[in-house]
């Protein structure tokens, strides 16, 4: 969560990987300028991120070389070229979600006043694809690329529901279980417990179980053969009493863009 918005520090832990740092450098960079959104000096990258001016020209060097970055104007600074653009909806365009997952989420998120989301599975983490963010001052601030733990929230559970138990077993064993809150479900008895849970409730919901301060509610939506959830996240003083309105219009968002709720969840398969 984050009040007014600006990036929202990543939480590393058990459930995290070792990152690679040169890759990791280059993700920084290319968020570093959406969010300055003009030009930057060999200075004034290496001092915004800390980076070393040696790292910092070899990087920029680097990936000027590739056709990535670029002068707009001479020694005023480099800025990404739109051979980042191409490249991502030439990815985007292999493997799309159907227009209406965007319709949807922007018509929950406009329904429910709160950050909107649509996430898959990968590794032991619920990744959101869609984001439609609140308006709110104080909000849940998502953007898509974002993970949450596949175990500690209302969208990664609505996820393992619709997997086999023998599937989820597997996923479990990959999981570290880290304490992110005293809300945090530990152990794979506590996760299936909120699994029955969310079957006779109707619905996933959580409690600031990895996030401070913020509650969610979550579906899943299965499409095709894929497996993703749709969750509806929020600060607690908003949402938290509000979990079954927001379930309810979650339900009714999918019944009218005409994503059929899914059946028994995948426990009693």
């Amino acid at each position: 969560m984050n009040p007014g918005g600006g990036r929202t520090p990543h939480r590393h832990g058990a459930t995290g990987q070792m990152q690679v740092k040169q890759a990791a450098n280059v993700l920084e960079l290319l968020e570093y300028f959406a969010e300055r959104r003009r030009p930057a000096t060999l200075a004034e990258i290496s001092d915004d991120l800390g980076w070393p001016r040696s790292s910092t020209f070899n990087l920029v060097g680097t990936i000027v070389e590739r056709g990535y970055l670029y002068e707009p104007r001479p020694r005023a600074g480099y800025y990404p070229t739109p051979r980042w653009l191409t490249l991502a909806l030439t990815v985007a365009e292999a493997e799309p979600l159907p227009g209406v997952v965007d319709d949807l989420v922007a018509d929950v998120a406009a329904a429910t006043g709160e950050t909107t989301a649509v996430g898959t599975l990968t590794g032991i983490h619920a990744l959101f694809l869609v984001v439609a963010e609140s308006r709110h001052q104080v909000r849940y601030h998502a953007r898509v690329g974002d993970r949450v733990p596949v175990h500690a929230s209302s969208a990664g559970r609505a996820i393992l529901a619709q997997y086999p138990a023998a599937s989820r077993e597997a996923i479990y064993r990959r999981v570290a279980f880290e304490r992110f809150s005293d809300t945090t479900p530990l152990g794979v008895e506590n996760v299936e417990r909120a699994l029955l849970e969310a079957e006779e409730r109707g619905y996933h919901q959580s409690d600031s179980e990895y996030i401070a301060d913020l509650a969610g509610v979550a579906l899943p939506l299965p499409l095709g053969d894929r497996r993703l959830s749709i969750v509806v996240a929020g600060p607690t003083s908003r949402c938290l009493a509000r979990r079954p309105e927001t379930a309810a219009i979650l339900k009714a968002a999918l019944s009218r863009h005409g994503l059929a709720e899914p059946g028994p969840q995948a426990q009693s398969r």
